[in-house]
């Protein structure tokens, strides 16, 4: 059976999406995120990212809008195929955010944080593999070799 073309509906949602992906200030968090947030243990984590400064806003800001278009996402608001087409960053998001889910989750006494981040990422994993053999090979070979030089993702 052929998968159904998105409809207008999540052609607007997501260039709304878009749209605030060039808000000044996340646009900016975003262009930090990639190019500092490289941690592996949470004594990275407080290094990087002390409590109420600006890195820990742009975090906050990176992965609470990801988390949200990812949810929109599992929901079917969005088309997974436009969605995935369209744009890659939430993998890297959660590549980079993936080493320290696991102890966030328990020190925060929630199992569903950055949840739909995760199974955004799962589902992009199987349908890059699928139509792009070898592709994230090379996207997780640029998130380890920016973690090892201190720059960001291409």
């Amino acid at each position: 059976m052929p998968k159904r073309k998105p409809t207008f509906a999540q052609a607007q949602l997501q260039l709304q999406l878009y749209d605030l992906r060039r808000e000044a200030k996340l646009r900016q968090a975003r262009e930090w995120f990639l190019k500092n947030y490289f941690v592996s243990k949470p004594e990275d984590y407080q290094r990087i990212v002390p409590p109420g400064s600006q890195e820990d806003a742009f975090v906050r800001m990176v992965t609470s809008y990801w988390e949200m278009a990812c949810q929109m996402l599992r929901y079917g608001l969005l088309h997974e195929d436009l969605f995935f087409q369209s744009t890659n960053e939430f993998f890297f998001v959660w590549e980079r955010m993936k080493p320290l889910a696991a102890p966030w989750r328990q020190h925060m006494r929630n199992p569903h944080m950055a949840e739909n981040l995760e199974w955004a990422a799962k589902r992009y994993e199987k349908w890059a593999n699928r139509l792009a053999p070898g592709f994230l090979d090379v996207i997780r070979q640029y998130v380890n070799q920016a973690a090892k030089s201190g720059e960001g993702a291409p």
